[in-house]
């Protein structure tokens, strides 16, 4: 797999989270192949008796799915005609050990050592692996309990910047040679409010299980705005580990400008989006400029987080007719 460079999945992660809670002390700098720390990964089933109805629904999207079963008579993920083609070109045996394990599994490390493949993309690799934080925020007669998982490195709902950084994570496939040697797309279309409130959403927990709520205006304004926000961010970011001009680096080009394209046509309602593109227009977006970048990338970190933690939407108003409705969310919402 190629480096990663300083702009690495556990790293990248590491300074949402960091941004988030103001602890830019977790930084880490190595290359790890999974978001969530293998180490500290308990498992989804471990999520599973407190939040139960969420894990159901979980087990209808695809990011659970992909692991093993099939979807729709489709075969898994891993086992179609394109993953085996992009495989084969990478030169590796399994999707569940490769290039792929980055984005489409969780890791968890045995008593031995060894690191394996025990899910598709789960709680833990949006939420952050839970063994510092499961038990404290669990305790019902502490009060304090979730602030304390927090600073533990429990990744929580209304850290709206952290939380979807481990969506565009992988969703702008930080992998250069996996898109020029191995053909994989360079990315998805994505936009935060379409695919958090498709078939992810699992706002099921105030209700006990029993309705899978959208999110108020107010929150939908603030994930399509963070959503803008991160899609110009981890675009420069997949320019900034790019070393050579080929697909992937003119793909992260296009990812950057549309971005700033559509955080432009918010910048009179939303001042702050204005701003933060124009910290772009410093940048020169051409492959083998990682230096020049990481400077501007972690300016307009800094920023997109502390916009995100000092809003609730509630004076976004204007930016409505921009925010996609339920007639283009990526998929179905599980209903009880």
């Amino acid at each position: 797999m190629t480096k990663f460079r300083t702009h690495n999945l556990r790293r990248a992660a590491a300074v949402a989270v960091a941004l988030a809670t103001g602890s830019i002390s977790v930084l880490a700098a190595d290359n790890a192949k999974f978001k969530a720390d293998p180490n500290k990964v308990l498992g989804a089933e471990n999520c599973k008796e407190c939040h139960a109805p969420i894990f159901e629904a979980w087990e209808k999207t695809h990011h659970f799915l992909s692991f093993a079963a099939g979807i729709d008579g489709k075969p898994a993920m891993h086992r179609t005609d394109e993953a085996k083609a992009i495989l084969k070109k990478m030169g590796e045996r399994s999707a569940k050990r490769g290039a792929c394990v980055q984005c489409h599994y969780t890791g968890q490390a045995s008593d031995t050592g060894r690191i394996k493949t025990v899910s598709g993309t789960s709680c833990e690799s949006c939420h952050g692996g839970g063994k510092d934080w499961n038990k404290v925020h669990s305790a019902k007669e502490d009060p304090m309990a979730l602030v304390k998982a927090e600073k533990l490195g429990m990744i929580r709902p209304h850290m709206t910047y952290a939380v979807a950084a481990n969506c565009f994570i992988c969703h702008t496939v930080p992998n250069e040679e996996l898109v020029n040697k191995g053909g994989h797309t360079a990315g998805s279309a994505f936009e935060l409010v379409s695919w958090s409130q498709g078939e992810v959403r699992h706002n099921l927990q105030k209700s006990e299980g029993k309705a899978n709520a959208e999110p108020s205006a107010e929150h939908k304004r603030m994930l399509y705005i963070v959503g803008r926000l991160l899609d110009l961010e981890y675009g420069l970011r997949g320019l900034a580990a790019a070393t050579t001009d080929g697909a992937y680096s003119q793909a992260m080009i296009r990812r950057v400008k549309d971005a700033k394209a559509k955080l432009g046509e918010i910048a009179s309602a939303v001042p702050v989006a204005g701003k933060i593109a124009g910290m772009a227009d410093e940048a020169h977006l051409e492959p083998g400029n990682a230096a020049a970048l990481d400077a501007i990338i972690e300016k307009i970190a800094q920023a997109a987080a502390t916009f995100s933690n000092a809003n609730d939407g509630s004076t976004f108003g204007a930016i409505d007719k921009f925010i996609p409705g339920p007639d283009q969310y990526k998929g179905a919402a599980h209903t009880p």
